[in-house]
């Protein structure tokens, strides 16, 4: 680690600091009024907010793998962890934290960074945006004022709870909440380089202070004053059964807390040119979340919203991650009893916004308007996600964009027969040619197009049975353009092969990649076709295929599948060599080098 710092500040100038001080500062006081409405939102004490930005943000820029990360609580966490609260409790969750990031060491232990890449992003925009209704839907009831209200981890049981309560309306709250939602949104057409979020709480506050003061619910009221001291360490309970209870929730938290960072990353790559560790990056994010709980913090992770921020502010290295940790560090010191006049009615537009601008409904929109299976992937994941969990949705958006892939990837497979064309000069083999009166019943020639997996592998047997069921002498499968074949695959292969067989005819295989020729090996089929029977051009196969044909069936022959055909079906066979492709090849040989299957 000590040779990893040595190299990422490898030319580190008083000037690189300067950059990344303002810019660790301006993201530092973007990320104090979003760390309490995360902790808020997600059912903990807002000081728990602010100790996960100070613990996590510094420990995720030290042993992360992107230069411009900036750690913490986020929004898209809101859902999982609110969930724990309410179903196990405040300490569990800090358990379910520190396992999460456990898991997260082992997953970069074991170079799993690169699997995110594997989501399919319907999947990805459909739980984000399921998300964001969650986190906007869950703060109405701030907004409105809503008094004795219960917090549910369905989301259908907090629609009601909504409904049950909307007789408690406060019209403090509604103007606290109007008067914040507005300052977010105008304060970067007039003050484009001061944080919104800042400006809202700071002007809200000031107005409920002096007009609502005592109607409406603070911070201070709701959760108590938010202590001006540094975070106590605490060793959570750890028991087999705790571990078992919880290890489905922190397993959540982790490949979520994954997902997210990674994205961030990569969002900083293309903004900087840059290029981030993601192995790394999952062992940095792991370490903060087994440190920040023993201080009471709540699991984090990558913030994509203020990482482009601190991009834009002109940060130059990690350091810039560090100092803003430290910066919200004083200013829980400095600033802490002042926090407690927050009104939760201030915090609601916050999250709203954030809700908003998470929900990615420019890309949720254009999907749904391609009406394709991304489409159908799109819209159930982000109902489970509403409706079930984030863990259900994923999972059941995975599958389905598995099974949708499947029959894509099914229908690009393509089993062809094929007869040389003796209209073209190079005589190439084509499909357009074999009909009822041009084919040869003792040669059967099949190019077979794209992969021979599970999803495509039966459609492949049967296509090759159906046609050769008059039993051919030879047949002979052109797989250059196979790139791949799985187990499923390999015994429709394997049954065509014994089938054929059995009823005394030669199997011939031309232009077989050497990846698919390994795999044949690998299972045996290679030995059982025999290798005297893989040939590198289809001609070549073609040649021999004509050594070993019943010349006495030819006689009267009218097909003229191949050149020699005529002469066999006149009992005058004539061997002798053709010019096909600036190459000399003797038989019925039809492709060049050139036409290599």
């Amino acid at each position: 680690m000590k040779g990893l710092w040595k190299k990422s500040f490898k030319g580190y100038t008083l000037k690189h600091f300067q950059k990344d001080l303002l810019s660790g500062v301006i993201v530092g006081i973007i990320a104090i009024p979003l760390a309490m409405a995360f902790a808020v939102a997600s059912g903990v004490k807002p000081e728990y907010g602010i100790y996960t930005t100070i613990i996590a943000g510094v420990l995720i820029s030290i042993f992360g793998g992107s230069k411009f990360q900036i750690g913490g609580p986020t929004g898209a966490f809101i859902p999982i962890l609110l969930g724990i609260v309410i179903t196990y409790g405040y300490t569990d969750l800090l358990l379910a934290g520190l396992l999460a990031g456990i898991i997260l060491c082992f997953m970069g232990i074991f170079k799993l960074g690169s699997l995110i890449k594997y989501i399919p992003r319907p999947v990805m925009i459909g739980f984000t945006s399921g998300i964001a209704v969650i986190i906007f839907t869950g703060q109405l009831g701030n907004f409105l004022g809503l008094s004795g209200m219960e917090k549910h981890e369905a989301f259908i049981a907090n629609m009601k709870e909504i409904i049950l309560h909307i007789d408690t309306i406060s019209l403090y709250s509604v103007i606290t909440a109007f008067i914040c939602l507005f300052s977010i949104l105008l304060t970067p057409r007039l003050l484009p380089k001061v944080p919104g979020p800042l400006v809202g709480i700071v002007v809200s506050t000031a107005v409920a202070a002096v007009l609502f003061s005592g109607s409406i619910p603070t911070i201070g009221t709701v959760f108590g004053a938010i202590p001006s001291s540094l975070p106590q360490f605490m060793m959570p309970e750890i028991t087999w059964e705790r571990i078992q209870q919880l290890l489905a929730p922190a397993f959540a938290i982790a490949v979520l807390g994954g997902i997210e960072s990674l994205l961030s990353a990569v969002v900083a790559d293309g903004m900087t040119n840059t290029k981030h560790n993601s192995n790394r990056e999952l062992i940095g994010q792991g370490i903060a979340n087994v440190v920040t709980p023993l201080f009471g913090g709540i699991p984090a992770t990558g913030a994509i919203a203020r990482t482009a921020t601190n991009i834009k502010s002109g940060a130059v290295s990690s350091m810039s991650g560090v100092i803003h940790g430290v910066f919200v560090l004083f200013t829980l010191l400095l600033l802490a009893p002042y926090a407690s006049h927050i009104p939760l009615a201030s915090m609601a537009p916050i999250l709203m916004v954030v809700a908003w601008n998470m929900s990615e409904r420019k890309q949720f929109a254009h999907v749904l308007k391609m009406k394709t299976g991304d489409s159908l992937v799109l819209v159930v994941t982000c109902l489970f996600t509403v409706f079930t969990s984030i863990t259900t949705a994923v999972q059941v958006g995975l599958v389905l964009a598995i099974i949708l892939f499947a029959k894509r990837m099914s229908n690009i497979l393509v089993v062809s027969k094929v007869l040389p064309d003796h209209t073209q000069e190079k005589r190439s083999v084509q499909s357009h040619v074999v009909n009822d009166a041009h084919d040869c019943p003792q040669i059967s020639i099949f190019t077979i197009e794209g992969p021979l997996f599970f999803g495509a592998a039966q459609m492949f047997e049967q296509q090759i049975m159906e046609t050769i069921h008059y039993k051919p002498k030879v047949l002979i499968l052109r797989m250059g353009r196979v790139p791949l074949m799985d187990t499923t695959g390999e015994a429709h292969l394997r049954n065509i092969i014994q089938h054929f067989k059995r009823s005394g005819g030669i199997l011939l295989l031309s232009g077989v990649t050497y990846e698919l020729e390994d795999t044949l090996k690998k299972s045996g089929l290679y030995e059982e076709i025999g290798e005297k029977n893989f040939y590198h051009h289809t001609g070549e196969a073609i040649n021999d295929a004509m050594l070993v044909i019943e010349k006495n069936s030819c006689l009267g022959c009218k097909h003229f599948a191949f050149h020699e055909c005529q002469q066999l079906s006149q009992g005058t066979e004539k061997r002798e060599g053709h010019l096909v492709g600036q190459k000399e090849i003797s038989g019925g040989a039809f492709l060049s080098t050139a036409q290599k299957p």
